[in-house]
């Protein structure tokens, strides 16, 4: 049976401890957004669909792109700035580092399930907030402010927290329940399986 998934890079550590104040205060204070649907993430792939028993095919290409990518850098990706839209807030990240790996993904996946190519994302950003109600707006601001630190080490600030980020293979059921089948951690200048 077809089932969705999806490849994100979530935050860890600090960052997703912000995040999550963020979020409980957010929704506490201006009611559920379409960003309250989802983990904290950037995405890295459009939802694409594929039979359950492709499953494995997908988490070993993962597995060889990153045995076989250049050392990444540190940070893995970078956040370059907290952007407010009317109708979206969320942090611009930059990673020409995932950007190829993921390339080397789609072209390592070979699934004759699948009936799309998958679509990989160019913009890589965190969604914080949207389409939220317009009064709402200035209130999510404040809150985005207030919780997320977006000073980093690279820029000289030695006393900001350090941005750790999992490399994730998720599915979506259609009743919006989730299924983390594999994530991806780095760890000393390694990348190692967290679960799966």
């Amino acid at each position: 049976m077809s089932s969705q998934f999806i490849i994100y890079a979530c935050p860890i550590g600090e960052l997703a401890h912000q995040l999550e104040q963020y979020f409980d205060h957010s929704l506490r204070l201006c009611g559920r957004n379409t960003a309250h649907n989802y983990m904290p993430h950037c995405t890295l792939t459009g939802f694409f669909r594929d039979d359950e028993t492709a499953i494995p095919v997908y988490l070993e290409a993962i597995a060889q792109s990153l045995r076989q990518a250049s050392p990444p850098p540190d940070p893995v990706i970078t956040i370059t700035g907290m952007t407010f839209h009317p109708n979206w807030h969320g942090l611009e990240l930059q990673s020409d580092w995932v950007k190829q790996l993921i390339q080397q993904v789609a072209q390592r996946v070979v699934s004759p399930t699948r009936a799309e190519p998958l679509r990989l994302k160019d913009w890589l950003h965190l969604s914080l907030a949207y389409e939220f109600a317009p009064e709402h707006a200035e209130k999510l601001t404040h809150l985005a402010q207030s919780y997320v630190d977006v000073r980093l080490p690279q820029r000289g600030n030695c006393f900001a927290p350090p941005v750790n980020w999992e490399l994730r293979f998720y599915q979506r059921h259609f009743d919006q329940t989730w299924i983390c089948h594999r994530a991806w951690s780095m760890v000393n200048g390694q990348w190692s399986v967290v679960n799966g």
